[in-house]
């Protein structure tokens, strides 16, 4: 059983002021406790805010050179452990152990080395006519962050926002925060000064609302649901912060007439599976051409079925537990919202896969076919491995279907031409499209259309969300 039971404020372990009694986690393969968590106050937010702007003028007015040198500290200690990292995050949230070494645990890894290298070269300062444009730190960072992919999204905010010159306070999910403990203990270590970085756990209507709310936090940056999106909006509208939020997805992948279909089928089932399906930028909606409906929908179902669902601590695993028991509730429910309306069920359907009823938030591989375009199967987020099969009847009613949703996250697009992909790309009204089975790249953008959010992560572009802008104005002669 693990036990945190102190916050990590002002460069030290403290207990919370309050009496709330701990979280608990819960392992998603086995419904056992495997740790309990100090739930923090608002009286704990006002203590790490106080921290974190004590600390701003001294981190924000360091050299570049020494706080990429900070950043790169943090990468070699969370490098060395990675296997700890991947433990953890398997542990609270399911993904298979190896699965999680590479993406959960490397990504973070590679996010702090990425923001080392990039904040050197970046230029903050400029002239432009008789002006002098500088880009400051925008002060104290609220960072509040979920448990899908719990490490590498605190990476993407807390490296960037270190880079800049800001200084935060970190709030990550009760479902999944015992990574975060790794990046304190990692943090600690390295030597960043004191207040730089703050950990305050607890829960999202108590923690997160006051984080929200703080006065002397200048900038939310916010990765989940659009519902705690909204929320968040209404909040930090009373003291007109900045708001950076990544929230939900119904991405679609099309698959155009010209396509390798064995391939285009294939990759589109897995960027819809990752992660048991609770990915934002899953891409849960595959259209195909009504032509080449039935053979999408046997490939569909062939390369769901070898998927092996089971203990993400099993070798042969290729897909866990979702991360929850509310998640497989949620995740049924839909399977049912899609039988009642009609859709036609490929593979899958309700409770558990053979042999794994008896414990654990198990939920089988789902593919829907014939699912109508306005269903709420085809316009809700699922957030588990559920794909919806529509079809289209040809590239303009492709590119509407897919922009015919209130988010814009991802996509992709498949075709045997690179360059036709990326005209059915363009059109599409989406943060980020994956030509041909395209990988993320972390020196892009990342980030939403309409509902899906706003701002960017990663490369320079997240870097700049976190940066403030200024000009001096010289008399010339």
């Amino acid at each position: 059983m693990i036990q945190h039971d102190k916050l990590y404020i002002g460069g030290q372990w403290v207990p919370s002021v309050g009496q709330e009694s701990p979280s608990t986690v819960t392992s998603p393969a086995t419904e056992e406790t495997i740790a309990t968590v100090v739930r923090g106050t608002a009286d704990d937010v006002n203590r790490a805010v106080q921290a974190a702007r004590d600390a701003f003028d001294g981190w924000s007015s360091r050299p570049v050179a020494e706080r990429a040198a900070f950043l790169m500290k943090i990468h070699e200690g969370l490098k060395a452990r990675a296997a700890d990292i991947a433990q953890a995050i398997t542990s609270e949230m399911g993904m298979p152990l190896k699965q999680s070494l590479r993406i959960q645990a490397g990504s973070p890894i590679a996010a702090f080395k990425l923001y080392a290298g990039l904040v050197d070269k970046f230029h903050f300062e400029e002239e432009v006519g008789n002006s002098l444009v500088v880009r400051e730190a925008i002060g104290v960072v609220a960072a509040i962050t979920p448990w899908n992919y719990p490490l590498h999204q605190i990476a993407a905010k807390v490296a960037a926002a270190l880079a800049a010159g800001c200084t935060v306070v970190l709030k990550p999910s009760e479902v999944a925060p015992l990574d975060a403990f790794i990046l304190a203990e990692v943090i600690h270590d390295s030597g960043l000064p004191a207040g730089v970085f703050n950990l305050v756990t607890g829960r999202g209507t108590v923690v997160g609302e006051a984080m929200v709310s703080h006065p002397d936090v200048d900038m939310v940056s916010f990765t989940g649901s659009t519902r705690a999106g909204r929320r968040i909006s209404e909040l930090a509208s009373a003291t007109i912060k900045r708001v950076a939020l990544e929230l939900g997805g119904k991405s679609a992948s099309i698959i155009l007439d010209d396509a390798d279909f064995p391939t285009a089928v294939r990759g589109s089932v897995g960027a819809c599976f990752l992660n048991a399906g609770q990915t934002c930028t899953a891409h849960t909606r595959m259209l195909v051409p009504e032509s080449r409906y039935e053979e999408a929908a046997q490939l569909a179902v062939a390369a769901t079925e070898a998927y092996r669902v089971g203990d993400p601590f099993e070798e042969t695993s290729t897909m866990g537990p979702v991360a929850s028991k509310a998640q497989q509730k949620t995740v049924n429910e839909y399977i049912e919202i899609g039988l009642s309306e009609g859709a036609e069920l490929l593979t899958g359907g309700l409770g558990a896969p053979e042999g794994l009823q008896s414990r654990g938030y198990y939920v089988r591989p789902t593919v829907f076919g014939r699912v109508k375009p306005e269903s709420r199967l085809a316009q809700e987020e699922v957030f588990g491995p559920v794909l919806s099969i529509i079809t289209y009847k040809d590239e303009a009613d492709a590119i509407r279907i897919a922009n015919n949703t209130q988010y814009g996250l991802s996509g992709g697009v498949w075709s045997s031409s690179d360059a036709r992909a990326q005209q059915v790309a363009r059109k599409m009204r989406t943060g980020q499209v994956d030509i041909n089975g395209g990988t993320f790249n972390m020196l892009a953008p990342f980030g939403g259309y309409k509902q899906s959010g706003n701002g960017r992560e990663f490369g320079k572009y997240g870097l700049e969300d976190f940066l403030e802008l200024k000009s001096f104005q010289f008399k010339r002669a």
